[in-house]
């Protein structure tokens, strides 16, 4: 079980993170660096930022059901398809990152008022198996950090960048 002081550090990471998504956005040269794909299989950094408020929606609900549920089971989705379904290229920028600062900002104080008790709940990821708050914790904590990397080394490697 994670100590709470290595908890709190995860929760103000997890607090942190939709500043350094915005920041890691910050750094396109131009609007169109946004939209570029540095491959045809990768996402651009407009779509990484789409993905990161549907994938902020899908991890506060996460939370709760680990948190409220009896036996709670988290869904999986197909990242990669509803990026797809939901052509994240044409989705508003403006309106994603939205989305992730009111999702954290809802979240934040919800994890930080959970008792001892519901840190040690577990459920079934319909992908992963045992799934439990903790492992929360730790995948969100670092999740949004991920993706502003992913960001700048997209961005690093337009090629109007050179």
């Amino acid at each position: 079980m994670t100590a709470a002081a290595e908890r709190a550090t995860l929760i103000a990471s997890y607090a942190a993170g939709p500043a350094r998504l915005r920041a890691a956005l910050d750094n396109a040269p131009v609007i169109e660096a946004l939209a570029w794909r540095p491959a045809p299989d990768e996402w651009s950094a407009h779509e990484i930022a789409v993905h990161c408020a549907d994938s902020e929606m899908n991890a506060a609900l996460r939370i709760r059901y680990l948190v409220a549920e009896r036996e709670p089971v988290i869904q999986g989705y197909d990242e990669t398809g509803w990026a797809a379904a939901m052509d994240y290229q044409a989705h508003p920028l403006t309106v994603a990152l939205a989305v992730v600062d009111a999702v954290r900002a809802h979240t934040v104080p919800v994890i930080r008022a959970l008792p001892e008790a519901a840190w040690a709940r577990r459920g079934t990821h319909t992908e992963s198996g045992t799934y439990g708050a903790e492992d929360w914790l730790r995948i969100y904590a670092a999740h949004l950090e991920e993706h502003a990397a992913q960001i700048e080394r997209a961005l690093a490697r337009w090629p109007g960048a050179r």
